[in-house]
């Protein structure tokens, strides 16, 4: 294969203009003969640098409002013709095709243009159509043809340029087809995304997801698994969009755990402090509290030994004595939408402590995609934003829950949500005294919330168990009344639940026999 070739002449359209200048300049400096459209041609001239129209090398104008402009021969010819085939060559001659050995393109702006929540006329009119065929035409001759898609790569074709008189070297121009092909593969990609979602289409026939590179990563959940962190451009606020402050480079599991903490703290927006602290993706405390920092303190009350080297997730900004708590136990990582500098410069303490802020909560409800891999394909559904409210409960006991219990059920049905199944969460006075996650059996989760809360009970030494007296939350229905009963014998005052067991008879009266108030939600919450 070729190795080393010289760029004679380079075609250049861009929306986005950042460095074009400066990188111009160079081609020009090295003898680059430059063909431009539009608006790109007019900021170089502008600039002094000689520029010949595309119009001239097609032989049409520009027309339809800029729609038709490089779908041509003697462009598409110019960078599909193998130069080292004699009919290519032949072609070109006969034709008046003239070889084009660099392309220099960025597509029009789609995904902001929809991110800024345009009209439909707006988003159709920034598809781009020359763009991605002058790209990919580029790409696949890449043996010939160097293809530019991303300012951020200027600068190492300038220095490509620099080191080889003028010319690239294949390995270059591999990687950047490489990256070409992926830009044109994301692009269709949000363009099909945003049109299924326009006509309401759940299944479109293909589905296809992407990112862009935010960062390789030493390894994934174990060392011997590669890994990278990817955003999809949605700006939902998070760990893709937070600004780390201090500490160590995220890990795999440090991207994962933090995002289930902010997400979980998020359905308490506010205006009462909240707190949620995970492990492994799972809450080992969540608190409201009157404060930031008894919030804070409520939440590690829960379990202590699982929060330690947790994610700690709050839904306001951290404050000087938040921070003065959390620096007393080792942790991986705190989000919050912001930091006081006074809370910064108590964290300035702990060097390997990541403190991330936001600027804001991802809001809950917002309708979105997940997905997951399973061998030979993967699944898609909506994000869970499954809400309900203290009017849609349906109590189904002789004993209604008190304004207390309800406040807590509430409460606890909200953490449900974001921990693994089959899970119970024990909550008393807005925190979380116990949680059972991941569980084959339900009633082997009730069993263990039940437990963790007695052994921090005695660890604490309070004089009983937190759970009692507490309300109970079942993400799923209780198929058998014996986890019931296993959270009755615990102390637990009050159950929420979705309902809907063929044994929901048996499990109201075990309800019933123990004074139990209980409610139903008809909604569940799994999650796996």
């Amino acid at each position: 294969m070729t190795n080393l070739v010289p760029i004679g002449r380079a075609l250049i359209s861009v929306s986005d203009k950042t460095g074009l200048l400066e990188l111009a300049r160079a081609l020009a400096g090295h003898g680059v003969e430059l063909i431009s459209t539009g608006g790109t041609s007019l900021m170089l001239r502008a600039a002094g640098l000689k520029v010949r129209d595309v119009a001239d090398v097609t032989g049409f104008p520009e027309m339809m409002d800029g729609r038709v402009k490089t779908l041509h021969p003697n462009v598409h010819g110019g960078l599909l013709a193998l130069r080292d085939d004699d009919e290519h060559l032949v072609a070109m001659a006969a034709h008046g095709i003239e070889p084009i050995d660099l392309l220099i393109v960025n597509l029009y702006p789609f995904e902001a243009t929809v991110a800024r929540g345009a009209d439909h006329a707006t988003c159709i009119e920034n598809i781009d159509i020359g763009g991605p065929a002058m790209i990919r035409a580029a790409s696949k001759n890449h043996k010939f043809v160097t293809v530019v898609t991303d300012p951020v790569d200027y600068s190492a074709l300038i220095d490509q340029l620099k080191a080889h008189d003028g010319a690239t070297t294949l390995a270059f121009r591999q990687k950047l087809a490489l990256t070409a092909f992926s830009r044109t593969a994301a692009y269709d990609t949000a363009v099909s995304t945003w049109l299924a979602a326009e006509i309401d289409e759940p299944t479109p026939r293909y589905r296809s997801f992407a990112g862009t590179l935010a960062q390789p990563l030493r390894y994934g959940e174990n060392p011997h698994q590669s890994a990278a962190f990817y955003t999809d451009g949605s700006r939902r606020p998070g760990v893709a969009t937070a600004r780390q402050w201090q500490g160590k480079e995220l890990s795999y599991n440090n991207i994962n755990d933090t995002d289930a903490a902010f997400e979980l703290v998020a359905e308490f927006a506010g205006p009462t402090p909240a707190c949620a602290i995970i492990k492994h993706a799972n809450p080992c405390g969540v608190a409201q509290a009157p404060t930031l920092a008894e919030a804070y303190r409520r939440a590690y009350a829960c379990d202590q030994t699982s929060a330690f080297g947790g994610i700690v997730a709050l839904n306001m900004d951290l404050d000087a004595e938040t921070a003065e708590e959390i620096v007393k136990m080792f942790t991986e990582v705190v989000i919050a939408p912001g930091a006081s500098d006074e809370a910064k410069a108590v964290f300035a303490a702990k060097k390997n402590l990541r403190l991330l802020t936001t600027g804001s909560l991802p809001d809950p409800l917002a309708r979105g995609l997940a997905f997951k891999q399973v061998a030979g394909g993967f699944l898609v559904q909506d994000r869970d934003t499954g809400h309900i409210a203290a009017s849609d409960l349906k109590v189904v006991t002789r004993r209604g829950p008190t304004p207390a219990e309800l406040t807590d059920l509430m409460f606890a049905w909200t953490v449900a949500k974001h921990v693994k199944s089959n899970a119970i969460i024990y909550v008393k006075d807005g925190a979380t005294v116990g949680v059972g996650a991941g569980q084959m059996s339900r009633v082997d989760s009730t069993r263990i919330a039940a437990r963790k809360a007695q052994d921090m009970a005695e660890a604490l030494g309070l004089p009983a168990p937190p759970t009692q007296g507490a309300v109970v939350a079942s993400d799923a229905f209780f198929p058998f009344a014996d986890g019931l009963i296993t959270a009755a014998e615990a102390g637990a005052t009050a159950i929420i639940q979705p309902g809907g067991s063929m044994r929901d008879d048996e499990v109201i009266a075990a309800a019933d026999d123990r004074g139990l108030a209980m409610v139903f939600t008809g909604q569940r919450h799994f999650r796996h």
